[in-house]
C-alpha cells in the first residue's frame, strides 16, 4: 500500500514538474515583440493565444529599462483624493511610461497605503479593523534620484514613516525578494486568476513594469503564484505585486490607442478603452 501511494505521489510530482517546465519554456522561447521607446528602454509584448501558458490564453506587456546612465528616471505621481486614469497621470506629468500603482479607496479616493512624493506624505496607511497590516502594506517601492528599489517591512509599526527616501509607495505582497520567493497564503486574492500588475528587478540592474491581462477569453489572468513564476522566468530576483484587477494598465507615450498597450478589463471588452481611474502611478520620465 505504501509503495502504491509513493508511486502515485511520484507521478503527481512528475506531472507538476513537467507542467512547470512546459510553461517556463513557452514563456522564455516566445517570439516577444520588442520596441525601443527611450534610451535603454524597451516595450516588450506577447499574446499567448494557443492556451499555451498555464493552460490558458495570456497577454503580457512590460517595459524593461536599464536603470543607469541616460535611461529614464522613475517617479511617483499621486493624488490625495481625486482619481484619474493611468494615461491621465502619465500625460499630466509629461511621462514616457506609466503603470498603475498601489491600492486605493474606490468610493472616496486616495490610497489606502502610505504614499510619499518628493518628501510630502500624500496618503497614510489605513490599517485593518484589528489594527493589523494588509498584505499590500508589508513592502515598499522606494525611489531616490530616479532610481527604484524594493524594501521589505521590518515588523515595526511606523516603518514606512521612518524610510528616509523622498518617494515611497507601499504595495504588495512581495513575490520574490533577494532571490527568495516569499510565502503566499492560499486566500482567494492570491490563488484566483485576475489581471495583475507588477514591478521586478533583475541582477543586471534592469527593471520591468509588467501587466498581465485577465477576465477575458483572450487572456485569463494569473494567480499570484503564477505571477511569481512569470517574474522569475523573466529573470527577476525581486518582484512586487501592484494593485491589479480593473486597475491594471500600462501606458506608453507614443503608442497608439491613447497610449494604452495592454487590454484593461474594467469595460469588459477586449480593447484599450477600459482603464479604471486610480489614485497613483509609477512613472518613467526623461532625465533632466
Amino acid at each position: 500500500m505504501l509503495k502504491r501511494n509513493l508511486f502515485f505521489l511520484f507521478i503527481a510530482f512528475s506531472n507538476f514538474t513537467f507542467a512547470q517546465n512546459v510553461d517556463s519554456v513557452a514563456l522564455v522561447t516566445a517570439r516577444w515583440h520588442k520596441q525601443r521607446i527611450a534610451p535603454k528602454t524597451k516595450l516588450i509584448t506577447h499574446h499567448f493565444d494557443q492556451k499555451n501558458l498555464f493552460l490558458a490564453n495570456q497577454n503580457i506587456s512590460y517595459v524593461e529599462v536599464k536603470n543607469k546612465g541616460n535611461s529614464p528616471a522613475f517617479e511617483i505621481a499621486a493624488s490625495p483624493k481625486e482619481l484619474k486614469t493611468t494615461p491621465t497621470f502619465g500625460k499630466e506629468n509629461n511621462a514616457l511610461v506609466a503603470i498603475n500603482g498601489t491600492f486605493f479607496d474606490v468610493k472616496n479616493g486616495g490610497s489606502v497605503d502610505f504614499v510619499k512624493v518628493n518628501g510630502q506624505i500624500i496618503n497614510s496607511t489605513r490599517l485593518e479593523k484589528n489594527n493589523s497590516r494588509a498584505r499590500h502594506q508589508k513592502a515598499a517601492i522606494v525611489i531616490e534620484n530616479g532610481n527604484l528599489v524594493l524594501k521589505k517591512w521590518d515588523n515595526t509599526s511606523n516603518w514606512e514613516e521612518n524610510l528616509t527616501e523622498k518617494n515611497v509607495m507601499l504595495s504588495g505582497p512581495l513575490l520574490t525578494f533577494n532571490h527568495i520567493d516569499e510565502t503566499l497564503d492560499t486566500s482567494a486574492f492570491n490563488r484566483l486568476r485576475h489581471p495583475r500588475s507588477a514591478i521586478g528587478i533583475k541582477p543586471n540592474g534592469k527593471i520591468i513594469l509588467l501587466t498581465v491581462d485577465g477576465r477575458q477569453e483572450n487572456s485569463a489572468g494569473v494567480s499570484l503564484f503564477e505571477l511569481t513564476k512569470v517574474m522569475r522566468w523573466l529573470g527577476c530576483t525581486s518582484a512586487i505585486n501592484l494593485d491589479g484587477g480593473g486597475s491594471t494598465t500600462l501606458w506608453v507615450y507614443n503608442a497608439p490607442e491613447n497610449g494604452i498597450v495592454n487590454f484593461p478589463s474594467d469595460n469588459k471588452k477586449w480593447d484599450h478603452e477600459g482603464a479604471r481611474k486610480v489614485a497613483n502611478v509609477i512613472l518613467l520620465k526623461k532625465k533632466q
